[in-house]
């Protein structure tokens, strides 16, 4: 009988075991780590956002240029497919006010749990501290705790991760493996990144804080969401989704009062200031929080003079910045196996028999589900077209 193996335990990783596992394809899964699914795990301490219930052609504008050869990856388990896939593993799901898709218990481990029981009862065999080396001529080679092994299976997925949060497995060393068989490679670069900031002490007290009902602006990328102010700069969502933007370097603008307009701000401001400072009339008249007062003064002290001007600043805020957080702080990382070194099925036209899913192919999204979206369906898809490959 024909064998498989998966290399890496993620999302991508497990779900193309269980694709093999369901074509009847005996897998071994090989992970680096002691335990597996630990990207997955940490993702599930915000809430596990499995994916984003929203009319299909606005789910694939999050997937920029990739979107064309990933759309009928993203077809063949959409949104619908992945609630359905976690309702069979008995995980209840809810769907927030913005769309985005939850466990009810809000934790990544349960279903982790769920998922692996039926791996196993599928004969799945999971080799954990198995760290792959590249090849030895044909076979996998692996450092393990027994000294090296090699495996010679019929079909490989690899699902490696990206390059980011080395910690959790994602180191991003595959691919000088892949170099050396002539795979065409794109740079890795931050996705989904913090920016830093080199913040005064007067900022000292906001740290920690939340930056809520703004918008956030760098060229084409736009976001309506949430940022926290950390001591290395801003940090959450609504900055993830713009990152990528600043690496491209267009500037970052911050929108703080996204649900009014510059006249209505302007006619607001002309309220009676009397004896205020003119924080405590930007309090009261417009609402804004400490945080975002003293961000504004923090970006563009002094303040123009002139109503109008005032609140086409609060309209569009220069953030001043020293860039993205390095490539391992980040949420993910662009770049990898370019589409073109793979065919339909994603498997390496260098490399006959090894496919590739997940973070280690050159596509990139916001966070918000699409990030486990699209793990999850390169993973189904590579495992799907590895057991074709083998008949």
């Amino acid at each position: 009988m024909k064998t498989a193996v998966v290399i890496g335990a993620g999302p991508a990783g497990l779900m193309a075991a269980q694709a093999l596992l369901d074509a009847g394809v005996p897998v071994t899964l090989c992970e680096g780590k002691p335990t597996v699914g630990r990207k997955f795990l940490m993702a599930g301490k915000s809430g596990l956002n499995l994916t984003k219930d929203e009319p299909v052609s606005t789910f694939k504008q999050a997937f920029a240029e990739a979107r064309g050869p990933l759309e009928p990856i993203l077809n063949a388990f959409d949104a619908t497919a992945i609630q359905d896939w976690a309702r069979g593993l008995n995980q209840e799901i809810f769907t927030g006010s913005t769309g985005r898709v939850f466990p009810k218990v809000m934790k990544a481990s349960p279903l982790l749990r769920a998922w692996l029981a039926r791996l196993s009862e599928a004969g799945l065999q999971i080799n954990t501290r198995w760290h792959w080396q590249g090849w030895s001529g044909n076979a996998l080679n692996f450092d393990t705790p027994e000294g090296a092994q090699m495996l010679t299976p019929d079909a490989t997925v690899l699902a490696l991760g990206g390059a980011s949060w080395a910690r959790l497995g994602a180191t991003g060393a595959w691919a000088d493996c892949l170099t050396e068989k002539g795979v065409d490679l794109a740079a890795f670069a931050p996705a989904n990144a913090g920016i830093k900031v080199e913040w005064s002490t007067h900022m000292t007290k906001h740290l920690g804080a939340a930056l809520k009902g703004v918008a956030w602006r760098a060229g084409p990328y736009q976001s309506r969401g949430e940022a926290n102010l950390s001591a290395g700069g801003l940090e959450g969502g609504g900055i993830y989704t713009v990152s990528r933007g600043v690496r491209e370097g267009h500037d970052l603008f911050l929108d703080l009062l996204a649900d009014l307009s510059v006249p209505e701000i302007t006619t607001r401001l002309q309220k009676p200031r009397g004896k205020a400072s003119l924080a405590n009339h930007l309090r009261k008249t417009l609402r804004l929080s400490p945080v975002q007062i003293a961000l504004a003064q923090e970006m563009a002290r002094p303040l123009p003079d002139g109503l109008r001007a005032t609140a086409r600043l609060l309209k569009s805020l220069p953030i001043r910045h020293a860039g993205l957080r390095p490539l391992d702080e980040v949420i993910s990382t662009a770049g990898g196996v370019r589409f073109a070194a793979l065919d339909h099925g994603l498997m390496l036209h260098k490399v006959p028999g090894v496919f590739v899913a997940g973070e280690m192919i050159d596509w990139e999204a916001p966070t918000g589900g699409y990030l486990i979206t699209a793990c999850l369906a390169t993973g189904r898809w590579a495992g799907q077209h590895a057991a074709k490959f083998l008949s």
